[in-house]
């Protein structure tokens, strides 16, 4: 990837954890921590990779996302906000009455949202029928989802595993996004689902692991997902829950919580600054 190229999709991934901040303080609840560790995985989803069009975000052979951890839809709302779907400014009212911006996505209300989510491990088999609905219909474009490694200790995911191996979906990429905290601590404290390579692995999948952070190792894993052949392709990112912010980095008390003011204020002027560096 070119420097340039590069450095324009840190800069787009700094506006969208500007953003996520703003959106989570908005509302005084919402889960930043998750959000801001799949930020950079979105950007360059969105702003490098994805065939979507924000002037007509029901396009027939557009790729697909569906954000299968639903609550960090922060991070999903700050992506189409920035892309172009609807207005930045809308994200002050993200949980406010009367706003279309809900705390998990909504396919109805949202432009640019392709899945409803929120039960987690719902997503990813959602992403599977639409994977095999583009496989029967002749279509080749690709289905994205991104999952949660707390997400993953639910039994849903590994059934939907299973069946997309079985139906050999090589159009399904699901990045996992492995920051190692839940809500209640370490995933591996809480109920450990390590090793999440040798189980894709058992289940058939394809396997690539990377620092989710990276935009060059996104982009190689994306290159080689898409040259599978008869696999469907997990991503595993290891990223840092709370990226970006100082206080809220590895801290798993930033899974659900809101900044107040002051907090609020650090985290904008931590992201001005990094922002500032960027584009010096």
């Amino acid at each position: 990837m070119e420097k340039s190229e590069k450095k324009a999709l840190q800069i787009q991934a700094a506006k969208i954890r500007k953003d996520i901040l703003t959106a989570v303080f908005s509302a005084k609840s919402g889960h930043p921590g998750g959000s801001l560790s799949a930020a950079d995985i979105l950007t360059y989803l969105y702003f490098k990779e994805m065939n979507v069009d924000p002037s007509n975000p029901k396009m027939e052979d557009r790729d697909r996302l569906v954000l299968s951890k639903g609550h960090v839809t922060p991070a999903l709302y700050s992506t189409l906000a920035e892309k172009g779907f609807f207005a930045v400014e809308e994200l002050k009212k993200f949980r406010q009455p009367g706003s279309f911006l809900q705390g998990h996505p909504d396919m109805k209300g949202v432009p640019g949202v392709d899945m409803s989510t929120g039960s987690l491990g719902l997503g990813i088999s959602a992403a599977c029928g639409m994977a095999i609905a583009a496989k029967k219909a002749g279509k080749k474009y690709h289905i994205y989802a991104i999952i949660g490694d707390g997400e993953s200790e639910e039994g849903q995911v590994w059934e939907a595993a299973m069946f997309a191996a079985h139906y050999k979906l090589d159009n399904l990429i699901v990045f996992l996004d492995c920051n190692g905290l839940q809500i209640d601590g370490s995933t591996n404290d809480v109920i450990g689902p390590m090793p999440f390579d040798k189980k894709f692995e058992a289940f058939n999948f394809n396997v690539i692991t990377i620092d989710g952070h990276d935009f060059d190792q996104i982009e190689a894993a994306i290159n080689k997902a898409k040259v599978s052949d008869n696999k469907p392709t997990v991503i595993i990112a290891k990223t840092i829950k709370g990226k970006g912010v100082s206080y809220m980095e590895n801290n798993v008390s930033w899974h659900g919580s809101a900044p107040n003011e002051e907090q609020y204020n650090i985290g904008i002027t931590e992201l001005d600054a990094y922002l500032k560096e960027l584009e010096g």
